[in-house]
């Protein structure tokens, strides 16, 4: 026979306090004294209570839930922020309600679960955002912010890595071991991240006098491998590649060990992200690693700023990473300009 649950009314009769005191008692962060929390605690245990998350966040109109929007599941980065981001949240008090967006943009019903659930902010990691959505959620005081990217167009904050930089400063580390043919394989074109880091590697190299052979990859394994091989085919291959993460860049070292090629000798391949994959002794791939646990921290404290009305102003934060340097690039030698 079914062991009948306990509601919160019941503890509360107990313990001769209020309804909504009993689910103070089980909100993180809310302001109850300890003798209260105590008799209220001991009541729940005699009764064998457990606190129903959605029931308390109707009552208290606080459901201590956060929307985490998320397309890349495939990618192992997001794999790793998704699981940086629950257990950070989970410790400020905070439950993640994940949704899987298959589109490039996130589409209605899927801001509709946000809505139904009374979530108290959303973070979107890899997925577009329209100005109408933003606006829709911010309407029911729902406050948006973008992780690993950023948009000009969006009244909200962001947080990502200084991609600019980063890829400015990659290509100043080939350029100095002397390599000349440089090639960049993309990420999805419509994205800050991929554009910034095309940028800034075409922009030190055009100063350098040095033109930037592109090839679209769209952050994909196979994009990249076929991509690669069209670079590698050509009559005069080029010396570098810079795939737009690791995934890319994988599927490039992996395009030329097909051909042959020897890593580093005949080409050298860069990534971006850091991914654990990147260090297996099989790929022991140079790239840039993300300040993945900064970012994550700075996002979760900026959102939950904002749910608190403590920060209003959207900006964007950009955070600085490291080049981390391994086999698929040549040992730094010094080389005439």
């Amino acid at each position: 026979m079914k062991k009948k649950s306990v509601n919160a009314m019941e503890v509360a009769k107990l313990a001769n306090v209020s309804q909504s005191t009993v689910s103070r008692v089980f909100t993180p962060g809310s302001n109850v004294s300890e003798k209260t929390k105590e008799k209220v605690m001991e009541a729940a245990s005699f009764l064998g209570y457990r606190p129903n998350a959605l029931a308390r966040g109707l009552i208290m109109n606080k459901t201590n839930m956060v929307g985490l929007a998320m397309r890349e599941i495939q990618n192992p980065f997001y794999h790793e922020v998704l699981g940086k981001f629950t257990k950070g949240l989970r410790e400020k008090g905070y439950h993640v309600l994940f949704v899987y967006t298959e589109n490039d943009e996130i589409q209605q019903e899927e801001i509709t679960q946000f809505l139904e659930y009374n979530v108290e902010g959303v973070i979107v990691t890899d997925a577009l955002l329209s100005s109408n959505v933003v606006t829709q959620l911010q309407e029911s005081n729902i406050p948006v912010i973008l992780f690993n990217r950023y948009s000009h167009e969006l009244s909200c904050h962001s947080v990502s890595c200084d991609n600019y930089s980063a890829a400015w400063q990659i290509a100043d580390y080939l350029y100095e071991q002397g390599c000349r043919r440089l090639a960049y394989i993309t990420g999805r074109k419509n994205t800050s991240t991929s554009q910034d880091r095309q940028r800034g590697f075409c922009d030190y190299l055009q100063a350098k006098g040095v033109k930037v052979i592109i090839e679209e990859g769209n952050y994909t394994y196979e994009g990249a491998y076929k991509a690669a091989l069209n670079l590698l085919k050509r009559n005069e291959r080029p010396e570098a590649i810079f795939g737009a993460n690791d995934i890319t860049a994988l599927g490039a070292l992996d395009a030329a060990k097909s051909l042959q090629l020897s890593i580093p000798e005949d080409v050298t391949v860069v990534g971006f992200d850091n991914i654990e994959m990147a260090a297996w002794p099989a790929n022991s791939l140079t790239t840039w690693e993300q300040p993945v646990d900064e970012m994550v921290k700075i996002t979760i404290e900026t959102l939950i700023n904002q749910i608190n009305k403590k920060q209003v102003d959207a900006k964007p934060k950009l955070v600085s990473g490291k080049l981390i340097k391994r086999d698929s690039t040549k040992k730094s030698k010094v080389v005439d300009k």
